[in-house]
């Protein structure tokens, strides 16, 4: 009696799926989600190749969030929305500061700044039919913007360099002020999005290549430590969440760690003088001057009712100076009524990464979610209207129960 020999079936846990051609994306539905990109560029007056007048690029920031809501609307034309208790509570969010704003030391510009806020979660709403669902559409939305924006700015950059690096030596946008951290906010985005999404087999190795080429490069060249930072930290717990299902994970892990240990080792001192931008070990410990402001902030007298709901959205400085504190911005704008629903906003969002199935949706939104709780650290606009929030919107998206019936 003979006898063949089969070859063990491959566990589950340790085959994931090759990456596929995903079906596409309706143009206006990615034509909605760069004008919200467009209106979160909030204008600044940096230097560029071709002279922006303010009143210009204001006009075309402000104007994106209308174009965006015609956009969604067209996307979605029977204005279906789904429930989710994250966009609930954003929406709760903006309607107590639109009734703040008003007692506010500047009401016109701090009503203006909440019905801009209502307004933009509105937008939001109107993407929900679009979570949950396999093929990450929102995600594709959101990397594709995100391509588009460093090419602008390595474009700018190849053009007139001198322009380019002529913030403290860091790189930013010149075709379109765009300041040196938010280059670095969209290039961690789309390096940690890219490696996750090629630890999990989603994108080909070659499309990964280059996007953390590209996207690492315009990192590095906007010398931000918050950036590098947080986008470390969130890749390596991404991975984590993928460590047991997956073999390319573990062997990137052992890589990484290897060749992580040897780069610093042979370049420690060129490492810490690109940490330390120039600065003394004292100013970096003060995180650029931010914690002096933090002080103040913490100082200023405060009636009651503010410390409970804040004194109306500002644009998150303080006297004169940028607060970039996330939770210090909030607690000035919102109270400590604000400051709580952003940690329920983010609570909530690690519940659903816990209780989610282990997946690239669930490592991609750990990903983010991550990254933007880090990155509050030395940021602000975590839950306003942002780039830092429409990140958020793609990790609840990709985290919301999957739907059998989609949107036509």
């Amino acid at each position: 009696m003979s006898t063949t020999t089969r070859n063990p079936a491959p566990r589950a846990a340790d085959v994931a799926p090759r990456a596929s051609v995903a079906p596409p994306v309706p143009l206006a539905l990615q034509l909605a989600w760069g004008a919200l990109v467009l209106n979160a560029l909030a204008y600044l007056a940096l230097p560029t190749i071709i002279p922006i007048p303010q009143r210009v690029g204001q006009l075309v920031t402000q104007g994106a969030l209308l174009a965006a809501l015609v956009l969604a609307l067209a996307a979605n034309r029977r204005m279906v929305v789904r429930p989710t208790l994250f966009l609930t509570l954003l929406a709760i969010l903006g309607v107590v500061a639109l009734m703040v704003s008003p007692h506010s030391d500047f009401p016109l510009g701090s009503t203006f700044r909440s019905v801009r806020f209502v307004a933009f979660i509105a937008v939001l709403w109107l993407f929900t039919p679009w979570w949950g669902r396999r093929d990450m559409v929102l995600l594709r939305c959101h990397r594709r913007v995100l391509w588009v924006i460093l090419a602008l700015v390595l474009v700018g950059a190849a053009i007139s360099p001198g322009v380019a690096f002529g913030f403290e030596g860091r790189l930013a946008g010149v075709l379109w002020p765009i300041p040196p951290t938010q280059v670095a906010h969209y290039s961690a985005v789309l390096l940690g999005t890219s490696a996750v999404l090629w630890m999990s087999r989603v994108i080909t190795t070659w499309h990964a290549s280059l996007a953390i080429c590209v996207s690492g490069v315009a990192l590095v060249a906007s010398h931000s430590r918050t950036a590098l930072g947080a986008a470390v930290v969130g890749v390596v717990l991404a991975g984590a969440s993928l460590f047991v299902g997956h073999v390319r994970v573990r062997r990137t892990y052992a890589l990484g760690s290897l060749v992580g240990v040897v780069f610093a080792s042979v370049f420690a001192s060129e490492l810490t003088q690109w940490l330390l931008r120039g600065q003394t070990r004292e100013e970096a410990g003060q995180l650029t001057g931010r914690t002096k402001v933090w002080t103040e902030v913490l100082a200023h007298p405060r009636s009651r009712m503010e410390e409970l709901f804040g004194s109306g959205m500002s644009d998150q400085s303080f006297d004169g100076l940028p607060i970039d504190n996330n939770w210090l911005g909030t607690y000035l704008d919102q109270g400590w009524f604000g400051v709580v629903v952003h940690a329920t906003l983010l609570l909530i969002l690690f519940l659903l990464v816990a209780t989610h199935v282990r997946g690239p949706q669930r490592a991609v939104a750990l990903f983010l979610i991550v990254y933007c709780l880090v990155a509050s650290i030395a940021e602000t606009g975590l839950f306003s209207a942002t780039a830092y929030l429409l990140d958020l919107t793609v990790a609840a998206a990709l985290l919301a129960p999957e739907r059998r019936r989609e949107l036509r």
